[in-house]
């Protein structure tokens, strides 16, 4: 999508900068390879912060304010990133063109959701036992795709990690309210077998947010091509 009516007015993405925030654990490695193509075709410049684990939220929110500084921006990203960037746009809403969440997690209160669940064990596991076991056993129970992209970027991020996933597993992300107050329009995607990030969750963004639109793919297609996660996003922007 390079250009849509929102509200009786166009806007382009060609030209914006796009803040795209990594998931829990992830980084900006894997964000690049994500959305860095099916942004440059919409005519938009990818920016992606890498993850600081030791100032996670933090460092996400000064990425974006700085990037908003030099004018309106589009936001998102994945799993965290996705929450993070949308809670900044709900309060932002004159500086955001567009938000592209990616794999959202929960709604509202973290709770008891498959990825708090996840990230809360993966800190205490990696406290416990250190880098090496943990990712040893996250190996042997992730698709290899997955188990690849993490068994980098953890390595970035030790030993700084752990906090990283405790911070993250306590963030309140935007709940159904806030979400009906989202005046930016927003292309969601799930993954309809990814049971840390439901696809109940993504229906949940789309129906709430006044101009929202839901885009699903699977787990296959991401290890195939990490791109099919941002071009899903934008096709799901285009029916916002």
């Amino acid at each position: 999508m390079a250009r849509r009516q929102y509200l009786g007015v166009a806007f382009d993405l060609r030209g914006v900068t796009a803040v795209l925030l990594p998931g829990t654990g992830s980084d900006d490695d894997y964000v690049t390879r994500a959305f860095a193509a099916p942004l440059r075709a919409a005519g938009a410049r990818l920016v992606a912060p890498p993850p600081e684990p030791g100032r996670l939220i933090e460092g996400y929110l000064a990425a974006l304010d700085g990037a908003a500084a030099k004018g309106p921006i589009a936001v998102g990203g994945v799993s965290i990133g996705a929450a993070v960037s949308l809670t900044w746009a709900l309060g932002h809403p004159e500086h955001s063109v567009a938000v592209l969440a990616a794999l959202p997690a929960w709604t509202g209160e973290p709770a008891s959701s498959p990825a708090a669940l996840a990230a809360r064990y993966s800190a205490q596991q990696l406290r416990e036992h250190g880098l090496a076991a943990t990712t040893a056993q996250m190996r042997a129970s992730s698709p290899p795709w997955l188990a690849e992209e993490l068994t980098r970027s953890w390595r970035g991020q030790w030993p700084d990690l752990p906090d990283a996933m405790d911070e993250a597993a306590a963030y309140v992300a935007p709940s159904h309210a806030q979400l009906r107050r989202l005046t930016t329009p927003m292309g969601v995607v799930a993954a309809v077998d990814d049971t840390i990030h439901p696809l109940r969750v993504g229906r949940e963004w789309a129906a709430a947010a006044p101009h929202a639109a839901l885009r699903t793919i699977t787990l296959d297609e991401l290890g195939a091509d990490p791109a099919a996660l941002g071009a899903a996003c934008l096709a799901a922007l285009g029916e916002a």
